[in-house]
């Protein structure tokens, strides 16, 4: 067996882990392990050549990793039917490890101990309970491991810092984090609405595109900022703390997000964030569904007039735009009626506000929870 394993930051682990995967060296056959109290050690199959490290060793005994958690419930004594009750997908970000228990789990502790032990790079476990209110505040409970729910979260090279029991974190979101660093192209003016702590911000920037980033959260907005730094993209992001229909724009944008889909007038009620069902550091986040979404088939049916919806956010995603643009529009909706359901509340607020609209593409970005997707429709406007 191969026994090389460098010895990297804990903050780091994420990022190195990514950069030795990218290189080809990283050995996912043995677990990470801890090395001292602040660095850890990432197996290797060869010594890297572009990520950098601390030191090099030869582990003595070098620990091979079990092939899934219900294996290490099973050395813990659990019953195939207790198995069955455990979660069935997780999500790591950073070093925290985000966990939707179905209500049936016989020990929400053992299982945080356990996962604690196939991700040997995080240290804390968080059971999700749920986001609420229009701020999209995350309800948590630490159910292993050190408690900290503060930590650095790398994808594809973009890092973001943030507080789990404090900000929302959708790591479903990820590829479509990915694919707005993708599209826009660089100096493009571009206006992100809802930018939490920067989930489609920082990858635009990092693109070379000028954002104006709005955050209405005082904490999101507080690492929003930090994150600009901590990117080394502070001169291509504008902070703005307040609410994104009164900013006054200088000059037009070319493109505008709205990744926070309860603008389109909340037509899903009741639908939770924990029911997220994303993919971080090869495990799927949050099988579990947490609630039934009452009266979705009846809306999505039709029954309720799309020209209801509050048009205040769509409008003034188009007056930024001043005529001519593309703007991304997030929504939640019953699976069998998008993207049909969504492109006519869009329609609608496009006519009331005079404005000719065609719908590039539309795409599911996740399941949001029972028979409710998240998706997104690219609108052209002009």
């Amino acid at each position: 067996m191969n026994r090389l394993a460098v010895v990297v930051p804990k903050a780091q682990a994420e990022a190195k882990l990514e950069t030795l995967e990218a290189e080809g060296v990283y050995d996912d056959s043995r677990r990470v392990r801890a090395h001292d109290d602040d660095r850890v050690e990432l197996p290797v199959l060869a010594e890297p050549r572009a990520t950098t490290f601390d030191a090099i060793l030869t582990q003595e005994d070098p620990e091979v990793r079990t092939a899934s958690l219900d294996d290490y419930l099973r050395e813990r004594g659990w019953s195939a039917e207790e198995i069955e009750r455990a979660p069935a997908s997780w999500a790591v970000v950073g070093d925290v490890i985000l966990v939707s228990f179905p209500t049936e789990c016989p020990d929400r502790a053992a299982v945080g101990d356990a996962l604690l032990e196939l991700h040997g790079e995080a240290d804390t476990v968080l059971a999700r309970l749920g986001v609420a209110g229009e701020t999209r505040e995350p309800a948590v409970e630490v159910v292993a491991g050190s408690g900290d729910t503060e930590t650095i979260h790398t994808e594809h090279g973009t890092r973001y810092a943030l507080d789990l029991a404090e900000v929302m974190f959708a790591p479903g979101n990820q590829a479509e984090r990915v694919r707005m660093g993708e599209v826009v192209s660089e100096g493009e003016r571009v206006l992100d609405m809802f930018a939490g702590v920067g989930y489609f911000a920082l990858p635009m920037a990092r693109a070379g595109a000028d954002v104006v980033a709005v955050e209405k959260n005082p904490t999101a907005f507080r690492y929003l900022a930090e994150n600009a730094q901590l990117n080394g993209v502070a001169a291509n992001v504008e902070c703005v703390l307040g609410d994104c229909r009164e900013y006054d724009a200088t000059e037009p944008f070319e493109r505008v997000v709205m990744g926070y889909y309860d603008s389109l007038g909340g037509h899903v009620a009741g639908g939770s964030e924990a029911t997220d069902r994303g993919t971080v550091s090869g495990e799927t986040a949050n099988g579990a569904t947490t609630e039934r979404i009452e009266g979705v088939a009846e809306r999505a049916s039709g029954s309720e007039d799309a020209t209801d919806l509050d048009p205040s956010y769509l409008a003034a995603a188009f007056d930024a735009l001043d005529g001519e643009g593309i703007v991304h529009v997030h929504t939640t909706c019953y699976e069998p009626a998008f993207p049909e359901r969504a492109v006519g509340r869009v329609e609608a607020v496009a006519e009331e506000c005079s404005v000719a609209v065609e719908i590039a593409a539309s795409r599911v970005v996740k399941s949001h929870s029972e028979g409710v997707v998240h998706g997104v429709l690219d609108v052209e406007v002009g």
